[in-house]
């Protein structure tokens, strides 16, 4: 007997595929996440050799998965790699650089989506200045620009 009980006795049963058809792509343990978060999923597509989303930081985690083509992904402290279709990220949020999320290939497009778990009344993404940049270049991964 299962220890899963329907709430409709007349329902009929279905077929099983249900317990075999999730695929754990990611798991994180986020340092915090902001009182009262709210989430937003997004879908991103940048074309073909495209530079992405100037460096910016999120007020909270982000969680995401390359849907189509190949992303140079980098937060600061960590060198920069490139993600795949079918491959998940993630990013802790607050004080963290997001530097690059742009397309790694010339050729094609880049698609992902991202569900990020925002501080209220703070926006989605804040883009850092050059400023900043330059006072927190000691942060960056070695060999990046």
């Amino acid at each position: 007997m299962s220890n899963i009980e329907s709430t409709n006795a007349e329902q009929k049963p279905r077929s099983n595929a249900w317990q075999s058809a999730l695929t754990v792509v990611q798991e994180a343990e986020p340092p915090f996440i902001p009182a009262g978060a709210h989430a937003m999923t997004v879908v991103v597509e940048f074309p073909p050799g495209d530079p992405g989303t100037p460096p910016h930081r999120h007020s909270g985690p982000a969680f995401g998965y390359v849907l189509d083509g190949e992303m140079v992904f980098e937060l600061e402290g960590q060198p920069a790699r490139v993600l795949r279709a079918g491959e998940a990220f993630w990013e802790p949020g607050g004080d963290v650089i997001h530097y690059q999320d742009g397309n790694n290939r010339g050729d094609i497009p880049v698609r992902f989506t991202v569900t990020m778990l925002c501080e209220p009344g703070k926006p989605m993404l804040t883009l850092v200045d050059e400023e900043e940049l330059v006072r927190r270049k000691n942060r960056r991964a070695p060999g990046t620009d």
